[in-house]
């Protein structure tokens, strides 16, 4: 038997307070993976609209570079000119203990074409937008996605170290608790009979 739950007093106020902290872990344990839950589902139906926008975005961008291609039949050379996105940051934010990353593209809103403008028309402008903003969902994606992953993880470590508690530590304890109870009052009753035996030897 654990030395723990040796039917002492001492024992058994240690018992209740390992039960009372665990009955504790359990709830904070169960709210925490609410939350996480909450978190990664709002993270689910962002990923779905950031999903639809980059596919509708594509369709905008392929027709707009198609109509460039037909009216300057040098989108390829000119294409040579556009730099290749490399300014993507990363920082995270805390959610319960979580860590999620937040990407940051930088983006200069004002900043001319990478090309010639007198190479290129409203349509080649077009497609260069539209493939920019397709650059940028998909940072964004590649974010949410991330998020959802670690969150997921989270969850289910979460959950493990919940069930664990719930189903053996806190009904060992609690077991531990009753049967230590138990013995300590069949001692106080042995004890009571011993004294009163003892009582009446002495008066007789």
């Amino acid at each position: 038997m654990d030395s723990r739950f040796t039917p002492t007093k001492g024992n058994l106020i240690a018992a209740k307070q390992h039960l009372e902290f665990s009955k504790t872990g359990f709830s904070l344990l169960d709210k925490k993976q609410n939350i996480l839950i909450k978190e990664l589902m709002a993270l689910v139906g962002r990923a779905n609209e950031i999903k639809e926008k980059i596919d509708q975005k594509y369709v905008e961008a392929y027709a707009a570079l198609q109509r460039a291609n037909v009216s300057l039949r040098n989108c390829q050379e000119i294409s040579m000119s556009v730099p290749i996105q490399d300014s993507v940051s990363v920082y995270f934010r805390n959610i319960m203990g979580v860590e999620i990353p937040v990407f940051s593209v930088s983006d200069q809103k004002d900043a001319k074409p990478p090309y010639p403008l007198h190479d290129s028309n409203s349509y080649l402008d077009e497609a260069y937008l539209c493939f920019k903003e397709v650059t940028n969902l998909t940072v964004r994606y590649a974010e949410v996605e991330n998020s959802i992953y670690r969150l997921a993880s989270a969850i289910k470590k979460t959950k493990k170290r919940a069930n664990a508690l719930k189903n053996s530590i806190i009904p060992k304890f609690t077991s531990a608790i009753k049967i230590i109870e138990n013995a300590l009052e069949e001692k106080e009753r042995e004890e009571f009979t011993r004294l009163k035996v003892i009582k009446n030897f002495k008066r007789g």
